[in-house]
């Protein structure tokens, strides 16, 4: 391919320039997107980039250096100014480039969508969503829809023997109807994000349910100040997955910034909880066939039966902690390697969401989150939030400008997954509540 065949022309001219070990990235991305509100085009984008990166070691001495044309006349030029910065940093102990890892035969990914829509495709897709939520009752105006597309592909060549290339296309689409007039206006909001045109949610469907959801918030109170149970609806849910795969993160462990830093093997989450980060999902939305190291992937239970297992680890946050890279690690062109999770989730439970908080005489069911107030050395949460009280089990007023408070810790170990989990964001979560946590209001 080519651009691999770019990759071992730039590894060449590092070996030539005087680094003893190198690695090159090279990435390509076409992007399409159109917007709209109340009926008009707002804009049409179109973007091509491609981007070249090589990282050098001279010793235990590393630099970087990267550039957005991908030209081999100028490459002999850029392994020249790596290796001579690599030769005035400080010295890294546990910086490396991993061996390849032997070759295995892998199920596709199916990652790629072979058709690229057209400009005509998109205003439809965004002109759908929209008029789907003008027409609901209680509508006034629109903040806008969108449609989008994208291609990327990654190329990587290490001087340890690996090379590999992989495709990722992915489709957008989002709209946020408003509801009411003056001060007394709501928005709410809907997105589909998928691999394939195919699988995105349908525009009318995701319309209609942003307006419902915007009318129904009309006329927000504010309650006062109260501990109990929290539900988090599942594009909310998800956030509390991110927190914790950064709580797990090997660079946060390994400085010791971490609230879980002496968690190995011990219960973070209740039993029967499972937490999987799954790079080999087909049509997943951070699928990879490989990692920022060239590493192998894997699924892995992050959490089995509430306990944790194992940290996100690349290459260098593994030799800090005397263990092995876990084919975490992720990259830029102009960047080095650091761990981070691909598709991310908690496994369903067994209740429905209605069954889930049947049982709560009061409680808030949140539709969105504002801030990041979070803490990840003490894991201390505290964020704003809307939603809506739940009173005898049933959804009940809208709330807002709230704040919801508790610990990370607390809030893992006393946190119920409901059956309806979807993969829809990369990161995902089915309903979630959680137990005693602080809701403050006026």
């Amino acid at each position: 391919m080519r651009n691999l065949d770019h990759l071992n022309q730039l590894l060449a001219a590092a070996r030539r320039a005087g680094a003893d070990q190198a690695d090159a990235l090279l990435g390509t991305a076409a992007s399409l997107s159109v917007s709209r509100r109340m009926g008009k085009i707002e804009e049409i984008e179109r973007a091509e980039t491609n981007n070249i990166g090589l990282r050098v070691f001279v010793g235990k001495r590393s630099a970087i250096v990267s550039s957005g044309a991908v030209d081999p006349t100028s490459f002999d030029r850029l392994a020249e100014q790596a290796v001579a910065m690599a030769n005035v940093v400080p010295e890294d102990q546990f910086a490396a480039i991993p061996d390849a890892p032997p070759p295995e035969d892998v199920a596709p990914l199916d990652m790629d969508d072979a058709v690229e829509p057209s400009i005509e495709i998109l205003m439809a897709r965004a002109a759908a969503a929209e008029e789907a939520a003008l027409a609901c009752p209680g509508i006034t105006n629109s903040e806008g829809a969108g449609a989008s597309w994208s291609r990327s592909h990654v190329a990587l060549a290490t001087s340890r023997g690996f090379a590999g290339a992989y495709s990722r296309s992915s489709h957008g689409l989002s709209v946020s109807p408003i509801a009411g007039s003056g001060v007394g206006m709501q928005r709410d909001y809907e997105y589909s994000s998928a691999v394939h045109a195919g699988d995105l949610t349908d525009p009318a469907a995701m319309g209609r349910a942003a307006a419902e959801r915007a009318v129904s918030r009309l006329d927000p109170r504010r309650p006062g100040t109260a501990k109990l149970p929290v539900v988090f609806h599942p594009r909310v849910a998800g956030s509390l997955l991110g927190h914790f795969s950064a709580a797990i993160n090997g660079s946060s462990i390994a400085r010791g910034t971490s609230f879980l830093k002496d968690a190995m093997g011990k219960p973070v989450f209740a039993p029967g909880i499972s937490i999987i980060d799954d790079p080999r999902r087909v049509r997943g939305l951070r699928s990879r066939a490989f990692d920022g190291e060239g590493q192998r992937v894997r699924r892995m239970a992050l959490i089995e039966d509430g306990r944790l297992t194992t940290w996100l680890l690349d290459q260098r946050s593994a030799a800090q902690l005397g263990l092995k890279s876990t084919g975490h690690a992720s990259r830029g062109t102009s960047g080095p390697p650091s761990p981070a999770a691909s598709n991310l989730y908690i496994e369903r439970g067994t209740l429905s969401p209605a069954a889930l908080m049947a049982d709560i005489t009061l409680g808030l069911y949140v539709i969105e989150l504002i801030g990041m107030g979070v803490n990840g050395i003490t894991g201390d949460y505290s964020r704003g939030a809307a939603g809506f009280m739940i009173r005898e089990g049933q959804i009940a007023e809208p709330v807002a400008e709230i704040t919801i408070a508790g610990t990370l810790r607390e809030m893992f170990m006393h946190l119920t997954p409901a059956d309806d989990l979807e993969f829809r964001r990369g990161t995902d979560a089915p309903t979630l509540r959680v137990e005693g946590m602080t809701m403050a209001g006026g």
